[in-house]
């Protein structure tokens, strides 16, 4: 781990070719999403992450409502994939595209089977009054640490 102010770093190696790894981070994002991470009134039937730039992630609902609390800004597979973070300190969608934090995923291959990811989520300061809130949650263990950990169970299995 490393948190540096308005920063928060995570790396990890999976048992994964550099592509499966990058696919299984896009493709499978909504299976090592929790779905009790959620800002619906109902439960999460999915999450879909739109494999482009200008896409993005949403959760969509058991009753059909969707919530959109991301945007596919950079898409370079198998190397690269940065979104934006347009989840407040509230906890709640932020629409104002300023105010919001971005996630940058680089894919490493160490090996052919065997590849390094690198997250870094930064800029959490664009969330004005109360940034804090946003950081210590995806930097504690039911932030990044958990989705990192499920994402790694999937390239592995």
């Amino acid at each position: 781990m490393t948190q540096t102010g308005t920063v928060v770093r995570r790396q990890l190696v999976v048992e994964a070719p550099i592509e499966r790894a990058f696919m299984v981070f896009t493709d499978q994002f909504g299976d090592f999403k929790p779905k009790e991470h959620n800002l619906l009134r109902a439960p999460i039937a999915e999450t879909v992450f739109e494999p482009r730039v200008g896409g993005h992630i949403y959760d969509r609902a058991v009753d059909g409502t969707e919530c959109h609390w991301a945007r596919v800004l950079v898409y370079q597979p198998p190397e690269r994939v940065v979104f934006s973070w347009d989840i407040g300190p509230q906890w709640t969608v932020e629409t104002d595209p300023e105010s919001t934090s971005e996630v940058e995923v680089r894919f490493i291959a160490e090996t052919p089977h065997r590849t390094r990811v690198e997250l870094e989520h930064r800029h959490l300061e664009r969330h004005g009054n109360g940034w804090q809130a946003v950081r210590d949650g995806v930097d504690n263990d039911q932030g990044w640490p958990l989705y990192l950990d499920r994402y790694a169970a999937l390239c592995a299995g």
